[in-house]
């Protein structure tokens, strides 16, 4: 079993982070999966999240105890959640929204500039998308291909190649830190 949080401000789009996994693993990768939500009283600008439990058999309790990933796409998100995160935990992070304190114990961290990214293909609003292709890349978790087949009527239709293109930017890029990584260690 796998315990996921995906975080961030309303309006970042992490709840849909949430149902684009939860609906990739569950339908296209033969897992079990369950999602919750929370977010603050005023929504949009305040820390939100999405709770993911993946497993290969029947999910038993639908939340999570202590999150072995935590995805963090703002400052104040990552704040309220990282301590949660397992000592041996991985941690997610938009580099230019989210200014981490040292790691503490084992946790294994990954920086992407998402935001940045989505800003590069025309709009910030893809930003989750890129961040879904590199936690893809990075976890292992679920397979791009369930993710691309998961996103119709998740994301509306007119910019599902976008959102697709958005992925795929983020999928590459972590393909390539974990290239320069395994690099190093040789």
């Amino acid at each position: 079993m796998t315990e996921i949080r995906f975080s961030g401000f309303g309006g970042q789009g992490i709840i849909r982070c949430g149902l684009i996994a939860g609906k990739a693993l569950a339908l296209f990768d033969n897992k079990h999966s369950t999602m919750t939500q929370s977010f603050g009283p005023e929504a949009r600008g305040s820390a939100c999240s999405s709770q993911l439990v993946v497993s290969d058999d029947r999910v038993l309790y639908p939340y999570i105890t202590i999150p072995e990933i935590l995805i963090s796409m703002s400052q104040e998100a990552y704040d309220k959640y990282e301590t949660e995160l397992r000592n041996d935990g991985i941690l997610i992070i938009d580099k230019d929204l989210v200014k981490p304190k040292p790691l503490r114990g084992k946790i294994k961290m990954y920086a992407i500039p998402s935001t940045r990214f989505a800003e590069e293909l025309g709009n910030r609003i893809f930003a989750n998308l890129v961040m879904m292709g590199f936690f893809t890349a990075i976890t292992k978790i679920v397979s791009p291909e369930a993710m691309k087949k998961a996103l119709p009527g998740l994301v509306p239709d007119r910019f599902l190649d976008l959102n697709i293109k958005a992925f795929d930017m983020g999928y590459d890029y972590g393909e390539k830190i974990l290239k320069e990584k395994k690099q190093r260690k040789t």
